[in-house]
């Protein structure tokens, strides 16, 4: 899986937010805590409140808060609402991608990565991911031995 810029920025600001909740935070405090652009960043939290991830208010005391607590936000809710559908073959999601003869059988592991990528970004919440709680099994997979390897 390949995390693009947009869900790596969306992610850490997502976290700086629910570090602050309730509180609001502005684009600019969120691109200094994270040291990101804000324009870009800006762009991010309008994705992510189209979503309906975050919340923005207006004005002088405004800024930017989850729309819900950080126990209820997952990572695959943020990575979704700014890139769209998590696994996807050449535009299509898995389930869709028909192959014939040697390839019959590829729709299966498309299947398959995507249901193990929702394993981890689904089950882990932002309150999780700040306090380093993450569920016994996503834990469990940073300690193969292989797991910090690069292939």
């Amino acid at each position: 899986m390949q995390i693009s810029a947009r869900g790596d920025y969306a992610v850490r600001a997502a976290l700086s937010l629910a570090q602050a909740y309730p509180a609001l935070m502005s684009a600019q405090a969120i691109a200094q805590d994270q040291n990101m652009p804000r324009k870009f960043l800006e762009a991010v939290l309008a994705d992510l409140r189209r979503a309906g991830v975050v919340r923005a208010q207006r004005g002088a005391e405004g800024g930017y808060t989850l729309s819900h607590p950080p126990r209820d936000v997952t990572i695959g809710q943020i990575l979704r609402a700014v890139d769209g559908p998590l696994a996807g073959v050449r535009g299509l999601r898995p389930e869709e991608t028909q192959y014939s003869g040697a390839a019959e059988n590829l729709p299966n592991l498309w299947v398959a990565v995507r249901a193990a990528v929702r394993e981890v970004v689904d089950e882990v919440s932002l309150a999780e991911l700040i306090s380093g709680r993450m569920p016994a099994h996503v834990r469990k997979l940073t300690t193969r031995p292989d797991a910090w390897q690069p292939r």
